[in-house]
């Protein structure tokens, strides 16, 4: 099958054209921009503090309980493609004006909730219910918000300018997450460490409030798109939406390859340079939680421009290499550039993984992949308990196999550790007294061994080479700022009109939410369970050199579409 063909540029005479933009188009696209940095700060807040909410809400060891807080933060990314589908449906049939202001809100009631729910100590199994419950609705929202905010810019923006316009809504989410890191961390200061884990974090949430008023009252500022509004007073807006989009196969088939041919390489790689790299400074390079998030947040503020100037350069030269391009590149050097960031922000971790190699001698059939749901599971065999114990200090380990029903060891250069498999509670998931006593009695041998072959316990801070740091974590989102300046005008010029919201909303989220949403917590567990820190990187390759070839071979450019056909 070859590229699907463009409908070709013929602008209505009434729609912006040419570099002609006025006044009031100019306030509703900044307006529209600037309601959505603050949807993406909400939004993000959790993901910024995922390893303080994990010991508020969820219990457990401490790798298993940051797992599930990630998968926490994950459902809010599950669920955006059905936000995609219910807020699309009413953006295309209603407008795009008034499904804004129901995302706002849904989004700002959430985010300031989670702020004042009690934690697990006080209420029990309904704080990481209510907390899940909340991160849902907060993705439902932000399912509705992104397709609407980048149809909206793009109606209005002329057709010369597309890609540029709608590169600011593109820094709304960088921008969003720089707000998160900022506030949090003058919050951090003000309170200091001891008293933002107990109760300062929630400042940040609860400050939400005031930019959910800011946003409502932009959003009622703004006019409906010029395209719908023509359209609307045309008698020809969509009656059934989602029938169009996706029961009729004409369509349905650009909804498929702007997913597999976009989406899908676009979302692992802005995961990768946004919340993975800070996740694997913090979790795995043990570098403290205020450092990793100033040099994120330098990182994001230099690189944040050039959304606009990508978007800008695919107006010019086209969207689909500039996308392409991007991950392409990302997916060649992450393991260079993860293996860099461990050699400047962790130098005795590098040294220690290259100098004490770790062997794990353990029955294969003990050995278990520690992903689950519940967050209160334990892994009880001898082989599980020592992975956790690797895993937390971040060693990488090979596997030698032993015999059947053996008890798994810890080869540390001539040293070797016991394990032990511990005992579970009747009807409770967790380990008895006796078990306690040892894991914890093994931790403690484990820990000391690994910290006599050089494994440090935390990134020394004055062998931080925080400028090299910065550079890397500025090339990655320099990959992020490639394959998401020109996605939104690309999608918003791959489908017609009449049911622009609901195409364009579900590719994206899917790419996003679900491909790019799930890669911290997969990525982490495959780290786990191969014992090796880099290996959760081959997600986001695979996805990415994927959308590669499929994106290169079946997926049109799109930067001379006309998009103000109804039809």
């Amino acid at each position: 099958m070859g590229p699907i063909p463009g409908r070709v540029a013929d602008a209505r005479k009434s729609m912006p054209k040419g570099d002609a933009i006025t006044p009031a188009e100019r306030k509703a696209i900044f307006g529209s921009s600037l309601g959505s940095v603050f949807e993406w700060y909400d939004f993000y807040l959790y993901g910024s503090l995922a390893s303080i909410i994990a010991k508020q809400f969820f219990v457990g060891d401490a790798g298993t309980t940051f797992i599930f807080a990630l998968l926490a933060f994950a459902a809010g990314f599950i669920v955006r493609p059905f936000g995609a589908i219910i807020f699309g449906r009413l953006g295309d049939m209603i407008g795009r004006k008034h499904t804004f202001l129901i995302t706002i809100m849904i989004m700002g009631g959430s985010t300031f909730i989670v702020g004042l729910l009690p934690g697990y100590e006080s209420i029990g199994i309904a704080a990481p219910i209510i907390l899940i419950a909340l991160r849902i609705l907060q993705g439902l929202a932000m399912g509705g918000e992104y397709g609407g905010a980048a149809t909206y810019v793009a109606e209005h923006a002329p057709n010369a300018k597309r890609g540029a316009f709608t590169g600011w809504i593109q820094t709304t989410a960088t921008l969003g997450f720089f707000l998160s890191l900022m506030v949090i961390l003058g919050t951090r200061l003000a309170t200091g460490e001891e008293a933002f884990s107990v109760w300062g974090w929630r400042v940040p949430f609860l400050v939400s409030v005031m930019l959910l008023g800011i946003s409502v009252w932009i959003r009622l500022s703004m006019n409906e798109s010029p395209a719908f509004a023509k359209m609307k007073a045309q008698g020809r807006t969509s009656k059934a939406p989602l029938t169009e989009a996706f029961g009729k196969w004409k369509n349905l088939k650009i909804v498929i390859l702007a997913l597999l041919g976009l989406t899908a390489g676009q979302g692992v790689v802005w995961y990768t340079g946004h919340f993975y790299a800070l996740f694997f400074l913090i979790q795995t390079l043990k570098v403290d939680l205020t450092t990793a998030n100033v040099l994120m947040a330098i990182a994001l503020l230099m690189a944040t421009p050039f959304f606009i100037v990508f978007g800008s350069l695919s107006d010019r030269i086209g969207r689909k290499y500039i996308i392409l391009g991007g991950c392409l590149i990302a997916a060649l050097t992450y393991i260079p550039i993860f293996s860099a960031l461990t050699h400047y922000a962790n130098p005795a971790l590098e040294k220690a993984l290259k100098n004490a190699p770790v062997v794990l001698v353990a029955d294969p059939a003990s050995c278990h992949f520690q992903f689950n749901l519940t967050g209160e599971k334990k892994f009880p065999s001898s082989c599980d308990i020592a992975i956790q114990v690797l895993s937390a200090r971040s060693v990488n380990y090979s596997k030698e196999d032993a015999p059947p029903g053996s008890i798994a060891k810890i080869r540390i250069g001539n040293k070797e550790l016991s394990s032990f498999n511990a005992v579970m509670e009747r009807n409770r998931m967790s380990f008895d007294a006796a078990s306690q006593e040892k894991e914890a009695a093994f931790k403690k041998r484990a820990n000391a061994a690994m910290r006599m072959a050089g494994y440090p316990a935390r990134a020394n801070p004055d062998q931080i080479n925080k400028r090299m740091v910065v550079l890397l974590l500025f090339i990655l989102l320099i990959y992020v700022t490639m394959v998401y300046g020109p996605i939104a005008a690309m999608l918003v010029e791959m489908f017609p009109t009449r049911i622009r919201y609901t195409s364009m909303s579900l590719p994206y989220h899917i790419g996003n939410g679900w491909l790019g949403g799930l890669l911290p917590t997969t990525a982490f567990a495959l780290v786990a369970y191969k014992g090796d820190i880099y290996y959760g990187l081959w997600y986001p390759i695979v996805v990415a050199l994927s959308t590669v070839v499929i994106g290169a071979l079946f997926v049109a450019e799109t930067k001379d579409n006309d998009i103000y056909s109804a039809d």
